[in-house]
């Protein structure tokens, strides 16, 4: 929701408070250290300081400015959130907590995407089982700010949360029902949902594929995280520390922004899989979707967004730390090569991208 003027204003003259509050506490350690220095020492020394400080501030004003040209501001909602009520994000909440909407009544959703506590949308593993133990060959990507992403899965085989909705219910990979028939024949007989669908969809009240449907997609749309760096591109340019913006300047410098892109610092494009390591010779990728062999080894580009709290890494799960993945990235797909500092600080950065709520 954007401020009104008044509010940005109050905001505006907030900031500005808040930061010669930062001066003054400063300033006044700084005269208690040197107390017994002479009045042209003390002098010197605090002006030396203020130079400094206002030099830092100065430029990460200007990087934040950088950062809103490159990179952009996320929303605080999901486009077409707008319709979702609070009734609808309930059902969609129960419908993907119900293990009973396996084939064996023990797997949910939240399985493989754990929302509660620290967890951000992912299980962690390295590629998820199903619901009888049947391995799945990618990685499970975060369900955090899924609504802004322009395709679903590593392949883009989904252009909508609607379109993608159905689909792991009856994965034979995943919760393995038979067909959408069944899905509805058990949500039907549950009188645990008659109240909720009465709730969400007042007007027709029968539960059905599509109310399903948009059910869950206004849950997944209630998931928007919000980050430290949120706070720095937005208004807050202290927000972040010194060596973390540092790392994001190495980030833009060495251009991990051309294929991570826009708000989310990824999703909206695919890349070829480098030949240096050995991956998984069998799983083609985006052609897997598109029939069209020039799309062989094709993957979707991840957002970066929680990347910190989602490890494993990379399609296929074979990147156990952040550090490591970043190290990869750097040894073929960077505009330089960076040192082990340097990747220190782009990780250090990437943490400040995790939700507000979690911890690194």
């Amino acid at each position: 929701m954007s401020l009104s003027p008044s509010q940005n204003h109050r905001k505006q003259i907030r900031d500005k408070s808040n930061f010669l509050i930062f001066f003054i506490l400063h300033i006044t350690l700084i005269s208690c250290k040197f107390q017994l220095q002479t009045n042209s020492q003390k002098d010197s020394i605090i002006n030396l300081f203020l130079i400094d400080l206002l030099s830092n501030q100065l430029s990460a004003t200007e990087l934040q400015g950088v950062v809103r040209k490159k990179i952009g501001t996320l929303p605080n909602f999901i486009p077409g959130s707008e319709s979702d009520s609070m009734e609808k994000i309930a059902l969609g909440n129960k419908l993907f907590r119900d293990n009973k909407l396996s084939s064996n009544h023990v797997q949910s959703c939240l399985t493989c995407h754990p929302l509660d506590g620290n967890a951000a949308g992912m299980d962690r593993q390295s590629t998820s089982r199903g619901t009888f133990g049947q391995i799945g060959k990618r990685n499970t990507p975060t369900i955090l700010n899924v609504g802004f992403l322009p395709f679903l899965f590593w392949d883009g085989r989904r252009d909508t949360l609607y379109n993608q909705a159905i689909d792991p219910f009856i994965n034979p990979l995943e919760m393995s029902l038979p067909s959408d028939t069944e899905l509805l024949t058990r949500i039907q007989n549950d009188p645990s949902y008659t109240s909720f669908f009465a709730n969400a969809f007042p007007e027709s009240p029968s539960p059905s594929i599509h109310s399903i449907r948009l059910a869950l997609v206004a849950f997944e749309r209630s998931l928007v995280s919000k980050s430290r760096f949120d706070d720095f591109v937005e208004s807050n340019v202290r927000a972040l520390e010194n060596y973390e913006i540092e790392g994001l300047r190495i980030f833009l410098d060495v251009g991990c922004n051309n294929c991570h892109t826009k708000n989310l610092l990824g999703g909206s494009q695919f890349s070829k899989l480098d030949s240096k390591y050995s991956y998984n010779p069998n799983d083609f990728g985006r052609s897997e979707f598109t029939g069209n062999p020039a799309d062989d080894f094709y993957f979707k580009v991840p957002p970066l967004r929680n990347v910190a709290l989602t490890p494993p890494y990379f399609h296929d799960g074979s990147v156990p730390s952040l550090k490591e993945a970043v190290r990869r990235m750097n040894q073929y797909n960077l505009n330089r090569t960076i040192n082990d500092s340097e990747i220190e600080l782009i990780v250090s950065f990437l943490k400040s991208l995790s939700d507000k709520t979690k911890i690194n």
